[in-house]
């Protein structure tokens, strides 16, 4: 690269940081109290909720993650696509609404907060446990956020790895500081418009410029003919069928994760949630099958019959993207994808941090220590918390790249992805659609949850045999069944509370918009 392009790159990248910290200094005109920074006090507009779900939900793993799982995988790497819309679709369809008249009925503003206020909870062990988990495993998601903005400087732009990180942290970490959760979800609006015509271009720039006589299944058939196969690339048709559902069941995350469903908390009406949800769809389905396509077009113009992709595109496929933009584009439309990158990066981790910042004072420090803070004192402490939460996920993300290398980012990403997923996505939905679901059965599911995706992602995945097929079907599935499955026994043996089953029934008999019910003085409730 020479200091002409380089020059252009940083240029681009200023523009793009500036945008981000005018957001962040216009957002905090806005925060006045705890309700404020970390849900924008309820009223978020449908537009910048569902551009901001759904750039938070894709993250880096969308641009650098699927795009090089479409290089590796083929056409079966559209089942993904496939299980991605459909988790979104229940979401936005079946869930949210009913979720979102319950928050605002609880006043609550995380879930930890609806959690203890729908089953009535006497003592602060289910908040605790919720509280645990989200700062474990947002921490690591975090971490494998900023491992791959390290990666896409040092790609990208040849900045070393820790500097491209450290850039990355220091970014996000200003305009959040500053406007909290109404710049994150401003922000992720800005950044998922990039992503959505930045990814929906590129193909086409590649498709036009490869000049190639052959269609795309030609092309993959010449370099490996099982590519072409949508039903799995293996002779074993088990080993295809836990392929197809490892990756179909990654849209399992979409139905309960604190941090889309944050989101839903925000929103300012149960209305804007029908209209919000075709953005969402249209992003989802649009964005997605894109990266794929991305990825395969890559395939077959980088490789040849009998190469290693691994070695051609990166580990994991890791460095098609950054290889397809400096193939095709111009050094300007090569700068603006760098941006659009590192929006889809920051969009997830700016989220996540005030999810965590959120876990550590509103739900331990002022609902277990400090009950009588006072919310511009406790504002001030969020904002502690967020740095302090930022840099143990730098810490960690640095620990990765120097101990492991060879790490696929797609399955990184997808560990962390999954811990919140298992943990929560069965308790949303249970307490949302079963009134026999009781507080002992929400903690078993999410302490069964916890440990089921360490069980199998560590020990169940290395057994000899059967090892193989637990590591092509992931955690989420089988962690996401088992959380289930314990929660409704130990609800059958240790029933609700008489009283958290008629408040959901009340809440549930009303007829009324949410739009006048909503709770500005959450510390009344």
């Amino acid at each position: 690269m020479d200091n002409q392009e380089f020059y252009i790159k940083i240029g681009v990248l200023a523009a793009y940081v500036g945008v981000l910290f005018l957001i962040g200094i216009l957002a905090s005109r806005r925060i006045k109290d705890m309700s404020d920074y970390y849900v924008g006090g309820k009223k978020m507009k449908f537009w910048a909720v569902a551009f901001s779900a759904r750039a938070t939900g894709e993250s880096g793993w969308l641009l650098i993650g699927l795009t090089g799982m479409g290089a590796i995988a083929g056409y079966s790497g559209y089942w993904v696509v496939a299980g991605e819309l459909l988790g979104v679709f229940i979401s936005w369809q079946f869930m949210a609404k009913r979720f979102k008249r319950r928050a605002d009925s609880y006043g609550a503003i995380t879930i930890p907060d609806y959690l203890e206020s729908h089953f009535k909870s006497a003592k602060h062990t289910l908040r605790i446990i919720a509280a645990s988990v989200l700062v474990v495993f947002v921490t690591i998601y975090v971490a494998s956020q900023m491992d791959v903005t390290g990666i896409a400087f040092e790609s990208m732009l040849k900045i070393p790895y820790e500097y491209g990180a450290l850039i990355g942290f220091v970014i996000v970490l200003i305009y959040i500081f500053i406007g909290g959760f109404v710049a994150a979800v401003w922000s992720d609006m800005f950044q998922g418009i990039l992503m959505f015509f930045g990814l929906i271009l590129l193909p086409i720039v590649i498709w036009f410029s490869m000049d190639s006589g052959t269609g795309v299944t030609e092309g993959l058939n010449a370099i490996d003919p099982t590519l072409t196969q949508v039903m799995g690339r293996s002779d074993d048709g088990w080993m295809n069928l836990f392929t197809i559902l490892g990756f179909s069941m990654i849209g399992l995350g979409f139905l309960g994760s604190p941090q889309v469903y944050v989101r839903f908390m925000s929103i300012d009406s149960e209305k804007s949630i029908d209209k919000g949800k075709w953005v969402a769809l249209i992003f989802t389905l649009l964005t997605d099958a894109v990266a794929v396509t991305i990825g395969i077009l890559g395939r077959i113009y980088f490789t040849e019959a009998g190469d290693d992709p691994e070695i051609a595109l990166g580990t994991g496929g890791d460095q098609v993207l950054s290889m397809v933009t400096n193939e095709f584009l111009p050094t300007i439309l090569v700068a603006i994808f760098i941006a659009i990158v590192l929006s889809a990066i920051m969009s997830t981790i700016d989220s996540l941090l005030i999810l965590a910042s959120s876990a550590i004072t509103r739900d331990f420090y002022q609902k277990i220590f400090k009950p009588k803070m006072k919310n511009s004192d406790l504002t001030r402490f969020s904002r502690i918390a967020t740095v302090s939460m930022a840099l143990a996920a730098l810490g960690i993300a640095i620990l990765l790249y120097n101990l492991y290398p060879e790490r696929q980012i797609f399955w990184v990403m997808i560990f962390g992805w999954s811990g919140i997923a298992a943990t929560f996505c069965p308790v949303i939905i249970l307490s949302l659609f079963w009134k026999g679901y009781s507080e002992k059965g929400a903690i078993a599911s999410m302490v069964t949850g916890f440990l089921s995706v360490i069980l199998f992602k560590f020990v169940l995945s290395d057994l000899e045999g059967i090892g193989e097929y637990f590591v092509k079907l992931d955690v989420l599935a089988p962690s996401f069944a088992m959380a289930m499955i314990v929660g409704v026994i130990v609800s059958k043996l240790f029933p609700p509370r008489a009283e958290a089953v008629k408040v959901t029934q009340d809440i549930d008999d009303m007829r009324t918009d949410s739009d006048a019910s909503i709770i500005d003085d959450v510390e009344t409730k």
